[in-house]
């Protein structure tokens, strides 16, 4: 057996599909089954077994799998270890962030990362919450930034911090005052669409107190959403970074949701790949750029 098979391997029995797999790893379905079933022969036995839903462990493929996470982590770790002869990390980190976030932080997150690890490679995602936990667990991204997340024994997720939620209208002269829920539900919201986590949140909180939100447009993309608020087009339910990061801040006002509408900012990792030393590191970055920014 060789390295590419085990990670071939991998991934399918994460993924549950030979499908799945083959379009994340960006290989053709039958060579990747060709590869799977060289291992099943030189092992003597199944692993896998395909049914119409798609593929489910062995006996024999759950001991496999169990071995071939640590044997694909000693490998990463052994080039890291490498790297670190020269005095650096190396290796590459796949980073997702929500688009509310990512125009704020990109520049100084890239920034930092070169600055502290600058033999290791970078690649940064958009994306919507639900969709980079997606990503998490088929291996696409190694770490992102998720709104509203829970831990399942796929992802471990690590609260960062809490966004107060605000409902931003066009501003007409009128200063920000409180607003309760039932205002926030009569108002004529542009929201994202479902799986959005802030919408999600919004949607659960005004069910819970009997109420339900009046969306007069989806829209997917921040941006877009408050250029329509400041036409006068609706409302929009959004943290405060949402505005100092437009351009049309000084035409919207963003009044206080009571009680308080509370957004929760954490890091979602794999649980079932351990972190590599330069990921670890990454994180730590994150961290640290997310703490200074709330000073």
């Amino acid at each position: 057996m060789d390295l590419k098979q085990l990670e071939y391997f991998v991934r399918v029995a994460e993924l549950g599909s030979f499908t799945r797999a083959s379009i994340v790893l960006d290989i053709a379905q039958p060579a990747l089954s060709r590869q799977i079933r060289l291992l099943e022969v030189e092992l003597h036995q199944n692993i896998l077994l395909r049914n119409g839903r798609g593929v489910t462990l062995t006996e024999a493929g759950k001991v496999l799998l169990e071995h071939s996470r640590g044997i694909l982590h000693q490998v990463e770790r052994a080039r890291e270890e490498v790297g670190r002869v020269r005095g650096a990390l190396t290796g590459r980190v796949a980073v997702g962030l929500p688009p509310s976030l990512a125009k704020r932080i990109t520049v100084p997150l890239t920034r930092a990362f070169r600055e502290r690890l600058p033999d290791a490679s970078l690649c940064i995602r958009e994306g919507l919450s639900m969709t980079m936990q997606e990503s998490i667990v088929s291996g696409r991204l190694d770490i992102a930034l998720v709104y509203n997340a829970t831990p399942t024994p796929e992802i471990d997720i690590q609260p960062l911090l809490d966004e107060e939620l605000f409902l931003i209208r066009r501003a007409e002269g009128q200063l920000p005052r409180p607003v309760p829920l039932d205002e926030v539900a009569a108002s004529p919201l542009i929201a994202p669409s479902r799986p959005n986590a802030i919408r999600m949140l919004v949607e659960s909180t005004l069910a819970n107190a009997g109420l339900r939100p009046r969306i007069v447009l989806e829209i997917d993309g921040v941006t877009a959403i408050l250029d329509l608020v400041a036409d006068g087009a609706g409302c929009a339910v959004l943290s405060r970074n949402a505005i100092s990061t437009s351009d049309k801040g000084a035409q919207l006002v963003a009044h206080p949701i009571t009680p308080p509408l509370m957004s929760r900012l954490s890091i979602a990792v794999s649980a079932q790949r351990p972190a590599t030393a330069t990921q670890a590191a990454m994180q730590d970055i994150i961290r640290e750029l997310l703490a200074g920014s709330k000073h």
